[in-house]
């Protein structure tokens, strides 16, 4: 069985938010794997100055789910492409049903 990736943020910025009363991301976002000193795009996160927020899932930062991405000005394409723009809960591929009539 596959293991399910867990892809948690890193940003370029960060913002206190008084409603949750914690520190989200702001700026430009990257996905990355805890355990793992690069983003999923191959940014190492001290060289770029990349502030890790573990408690941020990547779902979370994706401006159509109105979750953290208050302050995100742009999504990495390169994580984006890797973690998929749904992430863990996106299907695995494309299928045609019907290729020809």
């Amino acid at each position: 069985m596959a293991r399910t990736r867990r892809y948690e943020v890193a940003a370029s910025g960060r913002w206190w938010d008084p409603e949750d009363g914690r520190w989200l991301p702001s700026g430009e976002v990257h996905a990355w794997e805890q355990g793992m000193n690069q983003t999923v795009c191959g940014l190492s996160l001290n060289r770029s100055r990349l502030s890790r927020f573990p408690a941020v899932t990547w779902t979370d930062v994706l401006p159509e789910s109105g979750g953290a991405a208050d302050a995100v000005r742009r999504v990495c394409p390169r994580c984006a492409a890797a973690a998929g723009r749904l992430g863990a809960d996106a299907r695995p591929g494309w299928r045609r049903t019907n290729p020809r009539p």
